[in-house]
């Protein structure tokens, strides 16, 4: 159960992570890193933050970057939030791959409509 203290410091390093990778990002043309949540340990040493990558075809390679950049991105975070937090968390990167699994389920569901469409046409 998330504690009403780390989901406002979660809240607060998803919007400054997301200020942070945008402006890394708006070097490289065609590429969209967005947070879609970050989860705070009980202890507040450790935030997972979960990215969403488009193109996902790229994804795992701007994750590896992304990881091994970490130590800098929580300098810049730290920047940001040196008067709100006393400490900053240690920070993870995940891929957040739901929207990709959303839209197989929606690819899924088109085909099968299809093949009802079809069926029923046959049947006439």
């Amino acid at each position: 159960m998330e504690t009403t203290r780390q989901a406002k410091i979660a809240r607060l390093i998803q919007k400054e992570l997301s200020e942070i990778l945008r402006l890394q990002t708006a070097k490289t043309h065609g590429i969209i890193i967005s947070v879609s949540a970050v989860r705070v340990s009980p202890d507040l040493s450790i935030a997972k933050a979960y990215l969403s990558i488009f193109p996902s075809a790229k994804a795992p390679q701007i994750l590896e970057d992304l990881t091994r950049s970490a130590k800098t991105i929580r300098y810049d975070l730290g920047q940001k939030v040196r008067f709100q937090l006393r400490k900053i968390p240690e920070l993870a990167f995940y891929l957040d791959d739901s929207l990709d699994y959303i839209e197989n389920i929606d690819n899924l569901l088109k085909e099968e409509d299809k093949e009802i469409k079809a069926a029923e046409a046959g049947k006439e």
